[in-house]
């Protein structure tokens, strides 16, 4: 048991010793090294070299394909994307077992006793990196399966608490596919969605078809609609009480299984205050809408009452046993319901909440035909998926794609246009192609970030998943491609875009000085100011761009030149910031109020660190 324990100083071992003291005695546990956490965040520095012959587009690039390990690639992006992000989608492994899992440049055996905490683990670091990116408004959705489903919840619940949003399910196939021990299809998979307080999908837009104004009412169009809402006289007791047409002296009973939706005023405990209008309040605003040539009954007496309830030739809502019934003794009664008088003007949105049940889009279609009279999100199978990507690669090499409709429903209900979309197990690239099939749909300008790693092993070394998949799928998207029907060759015209290729590269934080490159300063300056990047210029001393009245500059080789540059960019006005290795010999030559100044690579590391 010592050997366990010779790795560490004393002062690690006291504090390993506290962590495991605060771990809670409830709730999700698995086996992990505090230690051995911390020193993987700290040990190195990540830097991003560009490849411009895997790239596409035009520089500058709004969007981002990075290749190499997402750990690293997240703690890069929390030094140039920390709080920036809107939403973030992944589809991380199942840990099925069946080699969908790799753990140290190996797949998680099925049978692996640690198969659970490795996995947790695993995902732990990852989001605990990805909730720094999120913005005060995003949002986080995460594909699993059945198999990992309930820790995976938990482990969400650890690390956004309070943030649970909902749990949406959605039909992976149309057939069934059946386990032969229980008899039963699990054809269902899941997404969990955890988000800031800002947050709030956009939900689908109301049929307003409905609303008119028969009755010239100046306060616009409205509709007929329910003056009750669904709980019993017993769950709702302040709610149940007849209500009087004061133009007629109609008296309506209450509904006993379904109450008045407005309390009364005479029903208010001492102290108490309604948070909505009374329904006096409607009454005199000529919001109910009352039976119109009403069938009426008056009863002289009680037992003339219960004997017409007994007979059921009384109004509906009169039965025996109700608190108060006597009430209605010598009341003209009527047999009719009063409605709700509902404007237009009233609808605090005019979107429909959405459901968490993501509907077939071959359901949508049979039953309806009309994909905006739905209230749940549609979507397609995982063979949807598979089949487009083989379509535009000829090729089969990733298992299992999520159905582009389904990302591209996600994104949709929780971004604007100009959002920044996250996904760091983007696997063949659907994320990326749905956020550049919705930009083409709304002229929207989202950008997304893609991480995915080679997916190499030591079996199979020369497997590169984000150079030979992803990256070829979104130039194809792009550019357009063609594939082969039954009816023979088909074009699909490109979809407007672009993407930079970069790669990840740990330097040892010690290294980092005397290393990084000047390229690589400037495409993190680039992506912290304005999250799009252009090539370093080699030939010149200064690297400078321009956005929104906002100049960024990075001197790399300090001249006399160089300053007389700097000295007119900064006389120009608007915001400037001037990166350099020698900051303070600028700061003595230019001098203006506009100008900040900050030391490379300080800044970076400091940076890189300091989101912990």
């Amino acid at each position: 048991m010592a050997d366990k324990y010779e790795q560490y100083s004393q002062e690690e071992l006291i504090r390993l010793l506290r962590e495991r003291d605060r771990k809670p005695r409830f709730g999700l546990v698995w086996e992990r090294d505090e230690i051995d956490h911390d020193n993987t965040l700290n040990d190195d520095f990540v830097v991003l070299d560009v490849d411009p012959s895997l790239s596409c587009g035009d520089a500058p690039w709004k969007n981002l394909i990075i290749e190499g390990d997402n750990f690293d690639a997240l703690r890069y992006l929390r030094m140039t994307h920390a709080s920036k992000v809107r939403c973030i989608y992944i589809d991380p492994p199942y840990n099925t077992g069946n080699k969908d899992f790799i753990y140290n440049d190996r797949f998680v055996d099925k049978d692996d006793v640690y198969k659970h905490s490795k996995w947790l683990e695993f995902l732990y670091r990852r989001l605990l990196i990805a909730r720094d990116l999120l913005s005060e408004n995003g949002v986080i959705f995460v594909s699993i399966g059945e198999d990992e489903m309930a820790n995976l919840a938990l482990l969400m619940d650890q690390v956004f608490p309070g943030m649970k949003v909902a749990s949406f399910v959605w039909k992976t196939r149309a057939g069934a596919q059946i386990a032969k021990d229980y008899y039963v299809s699990k054809d269902h998979e899941y997404v969990l969605c955890y988000a800031n307080s800002g947050f709030s999908f956009s939900g689908t837009q109301k049929s307003l078809a409905g609303y008119a104004n028969p009755d010239s009412d100046p306060r616009g169009d409205w509709v007929n609609y329910n003056l009750t809402k669904g709980q019993t006289y017993k769950e709702r007791p302040r709610s149940y009480f007849p209500i009087r047409n004061p133009a007629n002296d109609i008296w309506y009973p209450c509904n006993p299984d379904r109450v008045w939706g407005y309390s009364s005023e005479e029903r208010v405990k001492s102290g108490q205050k309604l948070q909505a209008k009374s329904m006096e309040q409607i009454i005199s605003e000529c919001k109910v809408l009352w039976p119109i040539d009403d069938r009426t009954v008056t009863y002289e007496s009680y037992a003339q009452l219960t004997a017409a309830i007994e007979a059921g030739t009384a109004p509906k809502n009169l039965r025996t046993g109700l608190p108060d019934i006597e009430f209605f003794v010598g009341k003209k009664i009527g047999y009719g319901t009063p409605r709700y008088k509902q404007h237009k003007s009233e609808l605090r949105r005019l979107q429909k909440p959405l459901s968490t049940w993501i509907t077939p889009r071959t359901d949508v279609e049979k039953e309806t035909g009309d994909s905006e009279q739905v209230h749940a999100m549609a979507s397609g199978f995982t063979s949807d998926g598979t089949a487009l990507l083989r379509r535009i690669l000829g090729e089969n090499d990733f298992p299992y794609p999520k159905p582009q409709s389904l990302i591209q429903e996600l994104i949709r209900q929780s971004t604007d246009k100009d959002d920044v979309i996250l996904d760091f197990f983007a696997g063949s690239g659907t994320t990326g192609h749905a956020v550049l099939s919705i930009n083409a749909e709304d002229d929207g300008e989202r950008r997304f970030v893609l991480v995915s790693s080679s997916e190499a092993t030591e079996d199979d070394p020369g497997k590169n998943v984000c150079r030979d998949i992803l990256a070829p799928r979104l130039r194809a998207a792009i550019t357009g491609y063609t594939y082969q029907t039954n009816k023979g060759q088909k074009g699909v015209e490109g979809i407007q875009g672009d993407f930079a290729y970069v790669r990840a590269k740990r330097l040892p934080t010690e290294q980092v000085f005397s290393d990084i490159q000047h390229e690589q300063v400037w495409l993190a300056l680039q992506l912290i100011h304005f999250g799009e990047i252009a090539p370093n210029r080699p030939d010149s001393g200064i690297q400078c761009l321009c956005r929104d009245g906002e100049i960024l500059s990075y001197v790399t080789k300090l001249s006399m030149d160089v300053i007389a540059e700097v000295q007119k960019l900064a006389a120009g006005g608007g915001r400037m910031a001037i990166y350099s290795w020698q900051p303070a010999q600028l700061r003595e030559r230019v001098h203006a109020v506009n100008v900040s100044f900050e030391k490379i690579p300080e800044f970076l590391v400091a940076r890189f660190g300091g989101a912990k």
